[in-house]
């Protein structure tokens, strides 16, 4: 807007970036509306820096430190390296795209008049004479065209899945070394091997052996009669007095 201020003859520029500005701000307002509080400081934080202060700088300088046609080029190549960093924004989609195979954030239709827009204007440039106007749209056709293409190769792919691989923490072996150079049984070599202090003894697995199961059954049985014997109460004693005959002459 404010390049069109200065340019004689650019009432068509004048009047589509007066609509996109007030476009722009009801959008900025929904966000504001509807973000969380983090995002709402950040946002009103970087609207106050650039496009307040930003601007308020850009045109205090041009004001007061050139004039006539050359502070025109001078905004005309501002307005350059600003188109050049919002045609350049997209880039970070065309990298999620990449990565997920997948178009979920990239519509076709954003790229589809993201090319027709910058296809228009370039060509409007072109018959203005204008490269401060004809130049970034032609970055801007090559990022929508690419866009689109990543459309075709992506559109019916299944979004790739995220692995988070986890390895897998394992042990190690830890075997004592023998004093005197003695390797470990069977001969194998210790190589690899971290000593903890801890002696390996190895397992010795007894043969079984037959059992008569008539004897082992007697041998149940009289421990199940001696567990009961010793369960019964105990018999008192009755001791009886003696008895003494008398014999009567």
């Amino acid at each position: 807007m404010y390049y069109a201020f200065l340019k004689s003859g650019s009432e068509l520029l004048l009047t589509i970036n007066a609509v996109g500005c007030v476009i722009e701000s009801l959008y900025i307002a929904m966000y504001l509306v509807y973000a969380p509080k983090s995002a709402r400081l950040l946002t009103a934080k970087l609207f106050i820096g650039l496009d307040v202060g930003l601007f308020g700088l850009i045109a205090l300088v041009t004001m007061l430190a050139s004039y006539g046609p050359l502070r025109v080029q001078v905004v005309g190549w501002i307005c350059v390296a600003v188109a050049l960093g919002v045609f350049a924004a997209p880039l970070s989609i065309i990298r999620l795209v990449i990565r997920t195979k997948s178009v979920e954030f990239m519509p076709f239709s954003l790229s589809f008049f993201l090319v027709l827009s910058a296809v228009i204007w370039f060509a409007y440039g072109a018959l203005k004479k204008d490269i401060f106007v004809a130049m970034p749209n032609v970055l801007g056709f090559l990022f929508g065209v690419a866009q689109m293409a990543l459309y075709m190769a992506y559109r019916n792919k299944k979004p790739a899945t995220v692995v988070l691989v986890h390895e897998e923490m394992k042990l190690p072996e830890h075997v004592k070394e023998v004093a005197g150079g003695a390797k470990p049984q069977g001969g194998a070599p210790t190589e690899g091997r971290i000593s903890c202090g801890a002696e390996v003894h190895p397992i010795d697995v007894l043969p079984a052996v037959a059992v008569d199961e008539q004897a082992a059954g007697a041998a149940d049985e009289d421990v199940i009669r001696d567990d009961q014997n010793m369960l019964r109460p105990e018999q008192p004693v009755v001791i009886k007095p003696d008895v003494a005959i008398v014999v009567q002459a």
